[in-house]
């Protein structure tokens, strides 16, 4: 085996065993919380508030509210997953770029070098 083949073993090996602690640091928490709810913030928040302070009021009331909180949950991945798509467009917008300007500033030396040897 060549160096450069057990490397690409060794970056695909640790590649997959990112993958899978990624999975299982997503998954573990359903698994040991059984029947625990995973509510989101602004419901904390609003509890704690009436708590503190049960006279006050929301300043504003929202245009719409979600049927249930399955849209609610639809809309809040959706978001996730365009803003991440934007972010990932943007990046390998910007690394072609980068390829790009390289190429051609690898051209350009590289024409000025046989220009040299043609004289």
């Amino acid at each position: 085996m060549t160096s450069s083949t057990a490397s690409s073993v060794r970056s695909n090996v640790s590649m997959w065993l990112l993958v899978a602690v990624v999975i299982v640091l997503a998954v573990a928490p359903l698994f040991l919380n059984r029947g625990s709810e995973f509510g989101g913030a602004d419901g904390l928040a609003e509890e704690t508030i009436t708590e503190i302070q049960p006279e006050v009021r929301p300043w504003f009331e929202p245009l719409w509210e979600p049927p249930g909180g399955e849209t609610e949950s639809l809309l809040f991945s959706l978001q996730a997953a365009l803003g991440a798509g934007l972010i990932g467009y943007y990046f390998g917008l910007k690394r072609g770029q980068g390829r790009r300007d390289a190429g051609e500033k690898l051209s350009a030396v590289v024409g000025k070098d046989r220009n040299k040897e043609a004289s």
